[in-house]
């Protein structure tokens, strides 16, 4: 439970704390059932926030990564006034390559993240 209650002080809570953004649940209208996640990231190693988004696999394919992904991107640049947004992917996701292309993200070329995974970035500007 301690583990627990840490967790979402220190990862939940605090960016929304010290940024006024972070991750939101993600969940079905009909029966408010937590699907996934998608919000903003702010990583040390980006200049700016990142999208982010997982769903669980029953759900994907959808499209409410789509919906949840534009509400995000409205709510970044309308009311936060974020200007430049980037994306990570792992290699070999295709399925989240083709919704950053439709949100207008654009690859900006592979990245080192700092835990040594390579990955596609990939950018939106406002």
């Amino acid at each position: 439970m301690a583990d627990a209650q840490g967790y979402i002080r220190n990862n939940i809570w605090a960016p929304y704390q010290a940024l006024g953004y972070g991750m939101y649940a993600v969940q079905l209208r009909s029966i408010r059932l937590p699907i996934g996640l998608c919000g903003l990231v702010r990583r040390d190693f980006l200049r700016s926030p990142d999208l982010g988004f997982a769903l669980l696999p029953e759900y994907c394919g959808l499209g409410l990564a789509t919906e949840a992904a534009r509400a995000v991107l409205s709510h970044a640049q309308v009311e936060l006034r974020i200007e430049r947004l980037y994306a990570i992917v792992k290699p070999g996701n295709q399925r989240s390559v083709r919704l950053l292309e439709q949100l207008g993200f654009r690859r900006a070329g592979p990245c080192q993240i700092p835990q040594g995974d390579a990955v596609e970035l990939f950018q939106l500007n406002a």
